[in-house]
């Protein structure tokens, strides 16, 4: 088994302090140690973080004791207010010139908030937004968006190796990269909601929905998405690469961007409004394609018998 420490770590090689150990947190951590980075973990339910000292992160009772001495601070929490709660945490075990490496889809306003919490405590603030969900995080194939000062980019650089296959560079400005992944996660949150729809109405019209599947597998209009996301739907296993609770917070964070821009976002919207009712159904927790129980009939079917009535 593959395990990291500051004694084996090769030169130059950064100490990384992982605040959140949910999907994406806890994906990225095994990415940094089977690289041989040293991690130091922290999670407000330490049993959560605690698989990751068999494969040799140092787990910590909180966020103060995590960040202490370490050169990088990633933060993988679910909003603004936990990220800014964890920042308030670690506070005392924080020092000037760290690099705070953001990852967390907070928004614009908190973004701006903790750019200047970042500024106030000499902290060098890297806007770094992902796109990918729990395997590409588990297997360091992510992509990052990251934008704030180019001389941390040294710094970065083998953790943004470990943590993706991609990096990109958008700007010095802190909240391009949150601008950029708002724009990304529109596309994703759109994508789902047709992919659920184009399931609803296959079984409301007495159709199998493999049928609609085999009808664009390998055509134009077939993507790997559209084959994943419903084969999740047809086994009934909706465990959770993202979940749809992250997804109804990101579409609401969307929104409220596209508003203070003036731009009217309809699909995202109705998006929004599926996710709410899947979550209120019980859904919340389970991956995004749950929006798919969003449309199904008061009293449905298992999927696939093409047994519904349109409600």
């Amino acid at each position: 088994m593959t395990t990291a420490s500051a004694a084996d770590a090769a030169p130059g090689t950064p100490t990384v302090a992982v605040l959140g150990t949910g999907i994406m947190g806890s994906g990225m951590a095994h990415s940094l140690l089977r690289e041989r980075i040293p991690v130091r973990v922290w999670n407000r339910t330490r049993s959560r973080a605690e698989p990751l000292a068999a494969r040799g992160a140092t787990v910590t009772d909180t966020a103060e004791e995590a960040v202490r001495g370490a050169d990088v601070v990633l933060t993988a929490l679910n909003d603004g207010p936990s990220v800014a709660q964890t920042l308030t945490a670690a506070t005392p075990g924080l020092r000037p010139g760290q690099v705070w490496l953001q990852s967390s889809t907070v928004g614009l306003d908190a973004t701006t908030d903790l750019v200047h919490r970042a500024a106030g405590l000499g902290l060098v603030y890297l806007d770094a937004p992902l796109s990918g969900t729990r395997q590409p995080a588990e297997q360091g194939t992510l992509t990052v968006f990251v934008s704030g000062p180019s001389a941390a980019r040294a710094t970065v650089l083998p953790v943004l190796d470990a943590i993706g296959q991609r990096t990109v560079w958008v700007g010095e400005e802190p909240g391009a990269a949150t601008r950029l992944k708002l724009v990304a996660n529109t596309w994703v949150i759109n994508l789902v909601n047709g992919v659920a729809e184009c399931l609803n109405l296959a079984e409301g019209l007495g159709l199998d929905p493999q049928l609609f599947l085999d009808a664009m597998k390998g055509g134009p209009l077939d993507t790997p998405y559209l084959q994943g996301k419903s084969a999740a739907v047809l086994s009934g296993d909706l465990s959770p690469s993202f979940a749809l609770s992250t997804a109804l917070k990101d579409s609401r964070l969307i929104l409220e961007a596209a508003g203070a821009a003036g731009v009217r976002l309809d699909l995202v919207a109705a998006s929004a409004e599926r996710f709410t009712r899947a979550e209120a159904a019980g859904h919340g927790d389970e991956d995004m394609i749950a929006t798919y129980y969003a449309g199904r009939p008061a009293q449905g079917h298992a999927p696939g018998t093409g047994s519904a009535s349109p409600a």
